[in-house]
């Protein structure tokens, strides 16, 4: 469909060159030559503006009103067919421009959607599932893009033979249908594909370099690589661990004592969040929900562990 939109321009822009040729100095040849030549640029810089965020759109456009005005004072220099050609230029990248940016011009005027950065949401935030709870909230502002292609990956898995991988598929387009109908921020899905990028994480980088945007993941290479390009992550884990709430030494807790621990007379139970509780002399304690004092709070690269013994 674009390439014959495109050779609807190009001969179009023949046609208008050969009929201003021929009543010109310049001949209906050279005039449809030329008209060949501006509509080319025209598709040229449509096509090399329509990787640009929006953002960046709007102050090349400022750019260029400038350079318009600037133009006009010079405008007794310019034959009549240089300026017609001028003009045929410009009407050509703004159908180009105009066909891949339509969607968020329309999503501008809709909720502000665009006045915050978009966020991509990648496979593995939308299979882990607790991104629609932090949409449902409100902490997130701007719109959600869902690329087509991880909506492709998220089917891909869920049609596989292993059960486990496929529940999580299942699970992923659950989440998506959740968002969809809860999430107090707008959910879009986008048709952008990058054929010539293989990587499902590379695709997600260059669709949020070109939008602008901000990629929400718990994939820890992922969330590396993205950096590296310059990319803002919003890390799923990371705000998880952030919002665990603060325990101090001397706090009391109320525990469900589970397991044995690694050291000798040691039990573990495991706090709302995850979080690890290593209880002295618990083993004893085992299946019985107990209040312990804590004694002390280890930060570790996985996460925090807390220690504690029973409170007498």
């Amino acid at each position: 469909m674009r390439g014959i939109f495109y050779v609807f321009l190009f001969v179009l822009s023949a046609l208008i060159g050969l009929f201003v040729g021929s009543f010109s100095s310049l001949g209906w040849f050279f005039g449809s030559l030329l008209g060949v030549g501006f509509g080319a640029l025209g598709v040229g810089l449509g096509h090399l503006l329509s990787k640009t965020s929006l953002p960046s759109l709007l102050g090349g456009i400022g750019g260029v009103l400038s350079f318009w005005v600037l133009a006009k004072a010079f405008e007794g220099l310019c034959p009549d067919w240089i300026r017609f050609f001028l003009y045929l230029t410009l009407l050509a990248t703004g159908a180009i421009v105009g066909t891949r940016k339509g969607p968020e011009f329309k999503a501008f005027f809709k909720k502000g959607e665009v006045l915050a950065t978009p966020k991509i949401l990648d496979t593995s935030a939308i299979i882990d599932g607790r991104i629609a709870d932090i949409c449902e909230t409100g902490f997130i502002e701007g719109s959600l893009l869902i690329p087509q292609f991880v909506l492709k990956e998220l089917q891909y898995i869920a049609d596989l033979p292993d059960p486990v991988r496929r529940s999580r598929g299942r699970r992923g387009l659950d989440i998506l249908s959740r968002l969809q109908k809860h999430s107090k921020a707008p959910v879009r899905i986008i048709e952008e594909d990058y054929p010539e990028i293989k990587e499902v994480d590379l695709k997600l980088i260059e669709l949020a370099r070109r939008k602008g945007g901000k990629i929400i993941t718990n994939d820890y290479n992922l969330n590396k690589i993205a950096k590296l390009h310059g990319i803002d992550v919003l890390n799923v884990n990371e705000l998880s661990q952030a919002l665990r709430p603060v325990v101090l030494p001397g706090e009391s807790l109320r525990i469900q004592v589970i397991k044995e621990g690694k050291e000798p007379e040691q039990g573990v139970g495991y706090l709302e969040d995850g979080t690890m509780v290593v209880v002295e002399d618990g083993k004893r304690l085992i299946g019985q929900e107990v209040e312990i004092t804590v004694t002390s709070v280890l930060q570790t690269p996985s996460g925090r562990i807390i220690f504690g013994r029973e409170k007498s």
